[in-house]
């Protein structure tokens, strides 16, 4: 509980402190909002939260978590580079995560909640990075590609001594567009590497039916409910950012049930937690057409139900995730000479 710390001769009211504090960051928020882009946010989100770290720690209060340094830290470096203008959308997203970061530990929160905050706050900015490193490579391919038309162009109206030169050229381009080819298949890996960095969040694996994230129950839910939790709506903040960035996909969300209580409501419970689950997916920007939810009970168990652990383990979500149409593989669309 937050009151009065004495320090020496110092004594501060920390809800003071930290309500003043927030008034100072949302005014300067405010104006640099107008004037400065995102590069000026950027510098406003590590300083409004270290207007509040150095007035609690002159007096003696906790310094802020290693994460929320991390995911400060992170977002500054990528507002200042190029995110802020190819990928501005999940850098705001990762702006508000690292915001409420921030703000949960401002509050006083249980370092526990500011630390799952913070973790996903920071994974919100290796998407954003990736969403831009996959914009610059799509933007310069399309360049790439429209120079090698032109040359195409010019090609067939060339003179026999201009032909060598220009041939040399189109080599050279068409060098060029491979090493683009690659750049984008970098970032595409970059993509499924933040996604992949969903582990901490979620169990994600592959398999035959295709990407599964799985999500333990006790962490989205209360015990025989079917709302979601406070703290699970962070991290399917997070699961949804990770989907949008898969492209055009098709998704089923699952719910499970251990075998306790009748077939009949465990089918019913998990049927609302899967219809929860995608509500939320779908605040969150998934295409409504694109997500349905189901709910199977107690009939896929992955562990025994005699215990207590395998209990826990089968009550859960999964969200299976497959794309619409399967990724050509680098020989189907080769370079045409």
């Amino acid at each position: 509980m937050m009151g009065s710390r004495r320090s020496g001769r110092c004594m501060v009211d920390e809800a003071a402190v930290l309500s003043k504090a927030s008034a100072l960051w949302r005014v300067c928020w405010t104006l640099t909002s107008a004037a400065g882009g995102s590069r000026a946010r950027g510098v406003w989100v590590g300083f409004g939260a270290g207007l509040c770290g150095l007035q609690l720690l002159a007096c003696g209060a906790a310094a802020a978590p290693q994460e929320l340094h991390n995911a400060r830290h992170a977002y500054t470096e990528a507002s200042q580079g190029p995110a802020a203008q190819l990928a501005p959308a999940q850098l705001d997203t990762a702006r508000q995560a690292v915001e409420r970061a921030n703000m949960a530990f401002g509050s006083g929160a249980d370092e526990a909640v500011v630390r799952d905050l913070a973790y996903v706050a920071e994974r919100q900015v290796a998407i954003a990075v990736s969403a831009a490193g996959l914009e610059q490579a799509d933007r310069n391919l399309i360049a790439y590609e429209k120079e090698e038309a032109e040359l195409r162009r010019k090609l067939q109206s060339a003179t026999e001594s201009q032909l060598a030169r220009m041939k040399k050229e189109l080599e050279d381009q068409k060098r060029a567009v491979a090493n683009e080819h690659e750049a984008r298949l970098a970032a595409e890996r970059s993509a499924a590497a933040a996604l992949k960095s969903l582990d901490d969040v979620a169990r994600v694996r592959e398999e035959a039916r295709g990407l599964v994230i799985t999500m333990s129950g006790g962490v989205l839910f209360e015990t025989g409910q079917h709302s979601l939790l406070p703290v699970a709506k962070e991290k399917l903040r997070a699961v949804a950012q990770a989907l949008l960035e898969q492209g055009d996909t098709k998704i089923v969300v699952e719910g499970h049930t251990d075998s306790r209580g009748s077939p009949g409501k465990n089918r019913d419970l998990s049927l609302l937690r899967a219809q929860e689950v995608r509500s939320y997916l779908v605040s969150q920007g998934i295409p409504t057409n694109d997500i349905l939810a189901t709910g199977l009970g107690s009939d896929r168990p992955i562990a025994s139900n005699e215990t207590a652990d395998g209990r826990a383990a089968n009550r859960r979500v999964e969200i299976v995730v497959n794309p619409k149409k399967p990724k050509p593989r680098p020989a189907d669309a080769p370079i045409s000479g």
